[in-house]
C-alpha cells in the first residue's frame, strides 16, 4: 500500500531561496503549497509552476492566514517569507516588524489553531548575533543574541515568538539560523548579486568599466542557496522541535575577495569605485558559524564550491541583461 504523499506550505515561496526550496521539495516527493504576496511575481517558479498549488495571502492579515491553512491543512510549513535586506529595513521599520514579525505570529497561531502540523520550519538569520567577541570566533547555536539592524531584530523577536508557542503550546517548531547564501535568481539588494549584475551589464553595454562597492572587509561564511534550500528540507524531515540550526559552510571569505573572483571572470577590466553610499550603518566584521549539529543531527553539508556558486551566480546575471 502506498503511503500518502506529504504536504509542505512554504512562505515566500516565488522569492530566491523558497523557489529553489519548492524545485527541492518537489524532486523529494512532496506535494507543495505556496503562498504569494498579492503582487508578487513567479518568475522564479516558471519552469515548475504546473507542479504547485500556489494562492494569494498577506502575510499580515491574520484571518487570511488561518482560513488559507484550514483550507490546505499542511502536514509541515516552511516559514521563509520575510522583508531580508538589512540595508533597506533601516529605511522601512515598522514594514520590516511588521512582515517579520507579525507575519510569523500570525502564521504560528493559525498552526496552532489548526492543530496536527508535524514540523513548523523557521527561517532566521546569522545577522541576529549581530556584534560579539572576539570578532574571529567561530558561532555555535548557543551565541547570546545581539541584533544591530532593524531586520535582525524582526528576526530575533520573531525566534522568541517561536519559542513562546514551542513552550506554551508544544507546536513543533524548528528554526534555521542560516547563514549568508547566494546563487541565482538573488536580487541585487545583496553583495554578490549586486557585483555579478554590474559586472554583467558592463559585458554587455558601452557603460563605463567601473563597478561600484561598499565595505569589502567585511569577511562572510557564504553557502550557496541550493545547499541551504537541502538543508532546510532535512530539517523538516529531522530537525528536533525546539532546537536552532546554524545552516552554514563553516567558513570565512572577505568580500573583496569574492570581488576579485568575480572580476576574473570577466572578459573585460574593470575598476573598483568604493561608494560611502552603500555602507550599511553598521556592520558586523565577521560572521562564521559551526554547522556541526546540523551535519551530526541531519547529515547536512556543502555541495557547492564557492567558486561554483559565484560562477553560477555571474552566469545567470549575463543571462538576465541580455533577457
Amino acid at each position: 500500500m502506498n503511503k500518502p504523499i506529504k504536504s509542505v506550505f512554504v512562505t515566500g515561496i516565488a522569492g530566491f531561496a523558497g523557489s529553489w526550496l519548492a524545485e527541492e521539495l518537489l524532486e523529494a516527493g512532496y506535494r507543495v503549497f505556496g503562498a504569494l504576496h498579492p503582487k508578487e511575481p513567479t518568475t522564479h517558479l516558471k519552469a515548475i509552476k504546473p507542479s504547485l498549488e500556489l494562492m494569494k495571502l498577506d502575510i499580515c492579515k491574520g484571518e487570511r492566514v488561518a482560513q488559507t491553512l484550514k483550507s490546505i491543512k499542511p502536514d509541515y510549513i516552511c516559514h521563509l517569507a520575510a522583508l531580508a535586506s538589512v540595508w533597506r529595513s533601516y529605511k522601512a521599520m515598522q514594514q520590516t516588524f511588521r512582515v517579520n514579525f507579525e507575519g510569523t505570529m500570525n502564521l504560528l497561531e493559525a498552526a496552532h489553531l489548526l492543530g496536527g502540523i508535524r514540523k513548523f520550519l523557521f527561517v532566521s538569520s546569522a545577522d541576529c548575533y549581530g556584534v560579539f567577541s572576539p570578532e574571529n570566533k567561530t558561532l555555535t547555536e548557543d551565541q547570546p543574541l545581539n541584533p544591530i539592524s532593524p531586520y535582525a531584530l524582526s528576526k530575533a523577536v520573531a525566534e522568541q515568538a517561536c519559542r513562546y508557542y514551542q513552550n506554551r503550546h508544544r507546536l513543533p517548531v524548528t528554526v534555521a539560523r542560516s547563514f549568508p547564501h547566494t546563487g541565482p535568481r538573488q536580487s541585487d539588494d545583496f553583495v554578490v548579486s549586486s557585483f555579478a549584475r554590474q559586472i554583467a551589464v558592463i559585458e554587455a553595454t558601452r557603460k563605463k568599466p567601473i563597478i561600484k562597492v561598499g565595505n569589502l572587509s567585511a569577511r562572510r561564511d557564504f553557502s550557496d542557496v541550493r545547499d541551504i534550500v537541502r538543508g532546510y528540507r532535512l530539517l523538516l524531515q529531522k530537525g528536533k522541535p525546539g532546537r536552532v540550526y546554524h545552516l552554514s559552510a563553516g567558513r570565512t571569505v572577505s568580500i573583496e575577495s569574492v570581488l576579485k573572483r568575480l572580476l576574473s571572470l570577466s572578459s573585460r577590466k574593470i575598476e573598483v569605485s568604493v561608494d560611502k553610499a552603500r555602507f550599511r550603518p553598521a556592520d558586523i566584521p565577521i560572521q562564521r558559524g559551526s554547522n556541526r549539529r546540523a551535519v551530526q543531527e541531519l547529515g547536512y553539508g556543502s555541495r557547492y564550491s564557492l567558486n561554483t556558486t559565484l560562477r553560477d551566480t555571474l552566469e545567470y546575471w549575463r543571462q538576465k541583461v541580455h533577457a
